[in-house]
C-alpha cells in the first residue's frame, strides 16, 4: 500500500497522546494506594492533559489532509454500526472532551469526594475522569488498529498483533513523553515513568518483532494465473493497460524498492526500540535527565518510519495484476 503521511502523523500523534494520558492516570492511581508520593503540584497533571489535547488536535488536523472533501468529514461517523473508522471518529472527540475535563479539574483543584473505598481510599472527580479517559484511550487504540486488522485481504494487517502493536507502541511513546515531562515538572516521577517506558518498549519490540516474522512467512493465496483467470504456466505483463497511471497504480503500491524497505525496517527497529531503551536505561540507572527527552524524540521519529513501513509492507492483491507497476 502507499503510505499516506497524513495518516502516519494521525496514528503516531494520537497514539502518543493516548499513551501520555494512560501514564498520567497510572501515576495518580499509584499515588492513591500510596505506592507513589502524592503530587504536591497538581499542575503536572494539568500540563500533561494539555499536552494530550495538543497532540490529539494535531493528529486530528493531519487527518483532514487525507480527505478528498474535508467539508464532508462529519459523514464519516454515520456508519458506526459497521465501520471501525466511524467508531474512531466518534471515540476520538469523546476522548479529547474527557481529557479536557480531567485537565481542568486538576488545574482548578476541583476534587470533590465521590466515594470512599475500604481502608479510607477516597475516590475524587479527577480519578473518575481519569478512569473514563483511560477507557476511551483503550477504545481508541482498538478502533484505530481494527481499521486495518479487520481487512482479510491485506494479510500483513489481518492479525491480532496489529492491535497489540498499536497499543504497545503508542503507550511506549506516551510513557517516554511522560518521563521527559516529569524531568522538569515532577522529578520524583521521572524514574517511575522511565521504568514503565522501558518495560513497554521491550514488550513492543517483542510484539513488533513477532509481526515481522509472521509477515515474512506469509505466502500468497493467489497467483497471477488465478488473479486473471488464465491457467497458462508462463504469463508476462507487458503493459499496465493505460496511457498513464490510475488510482489503482498510484494508491495500492508504495513504489519503493526491496532494499529501501529493508533499510526502513532496520532503521525503525533501532530508532523505536534499541536507542530509546538505552536512553531510558541511562535515565533510569545513570540518573541522566537529559536522556529522557532524547529517548522520546528518537522514539517518535522512529515511529514515523515504523508506521511508513507498516503501510508499505501491506501487499494489496491487485498488485498481482499490475506487476509492471508493482
Amino acid at each position: 500500500m502507499k503510505p499516506a503521511f497524513s495518516v502516519i502523523f494521525l496514528t503516531t500523534l494520537i497514539g502518543a497522546a493516548q499513551g501520555l494520558l494512560l501514564a498520567l492516570f497510572t501515576a495518580q492511581s499509584y499515588a492513591l494506594f500510596n505506592l507513589l508520593p502524592v503530587q504536591s503540584s497538581q499542575s503536572f497533571y494539568a500540563i500533561g492533559a494539555l499536552l494530550v489535547l495538543v497532540l490529539s488536535a494535531l493528529g486530528l488536523l493531519s487527518s483532514f489532509f487525507h480527505l478528498g472533501r474535508p467539508e464532508r468529514a462529519w459523514r464519516s461517523a454515520a456508519m458506526w454500526r459497521t465501520s471501525w473508522l466511524s467508531r474512531e471518529v466518534i471515540v476520538l472527540p469523546a476522548f479529547m472532551g474527557v481529557v479536557l475535563l480531567y485537565g481542568l479539574a486538576h488545574y482548578m483543584d476541583w476534587k470533590p469526594a465521590l466515594a470512599t473505598l475500604p481502608f479510607g481510599l477516597v475516590i475524587d472527580a479527577t480519578l473518575v475522569l481519569g478512569l473514563l479517559a483511560s477507557v476511551l484511550a483503550f477504545a481508541l487504540f482498538l478502533c484505530t488498529a481494527m481499521i486495518y486488522a479487520c481487512l482479510p485481504f491485506l494479510r500483513e494487517w489481518n492479525s491480532p498483533l496489529t492491535v497489540l502493536n498499536y497499543l504497545l507502541l503508542g503507550s511506549a511513546s506516551g510513557f517516554a513523553l511522560a518521563a521527559a515531562l516529569a524531568t522538569s515538572n515532577a522529578p520524583e516521577l521521572a524514574r517511575f515513568y522511565a521504568a514503565w517506558a522501558l518495560i513497554i518498549t521491550l514488550l513492543g519490540f517483542a510484539s513488533r518483532g513477532a509481526s515481522l516474522l509472521r509477515n515474512a512467512r506469509l505466502k500468497p493465496k493467489s497467483t497471477l494465473q488465478t488473479a486473471i483467470g488464465i491457467k497458462h504456466p508462463r504469463i508476462v505483463q507487458k503493459s499496465m493497460g493505460f496511457m498513464g497511471g490510475s488510482f489503482n497504480t498510484r494508491e495500492f503500491f508504495h513504489g519503493q524498492s526491496g532494499p529501501t524497505l529493508r533499510s526502513v525496517k532496520w532503521l525503525f527497529l533501532v530508532a523505536v526500540f534499541v536507542i530509546p531503551a538505552l536512553l531510558l536505561a541511562a535515565g533510569l540507572w545513570a540518573e541522566s535527565p537529559r536522556a529522557l527527552p532524547l529517548a522520546f524524540a528518537v522514539q517518535y521519529l522512529g515511529l514515523l518510519a515504523e508506521r511508513w513501513f507498516f503501510f508499505a509492507q501491506a501487499n494489496h492483491p491487485q498488485n498481482l495484476y499490475y506487476q509492471a507497476v508493482a
